[in-house]
């Protein structure tokens, strides 16, 4: 089985811990209060109340562990 197969495996079995445990891999400036919030109507909402800095997440952590040029 490939390691995608095991992701997706994961995710079909448990959606919601499947991205509890994606989301301890990025560093939030406020985590969110709850992983999904099935009570937003049409979707879902996804990590509310969390907010990040996606540009930090992308680059500027990965050079503060060493990992720059």
């Amino acid at each position: 089985m490939s390691g995608y197969d095991d992701a997706y495996g994961r995710w079909r079995e448990d959606p919601e811990g499947f991205w509890r445990v994606a989301s301890e891999a990025i560093d939030w400036d406020r985590p969110p209060g709850a992983i999904v919030d099935h009570s937003q109507k049409p979707r879902p909402a996804w990590f509310p109340g969390g907010e990040l800095n996606t540009c930090f997440n992308a680059l500027d952590r990965h050079v503060r562990d060493g990992r720059g040029f």
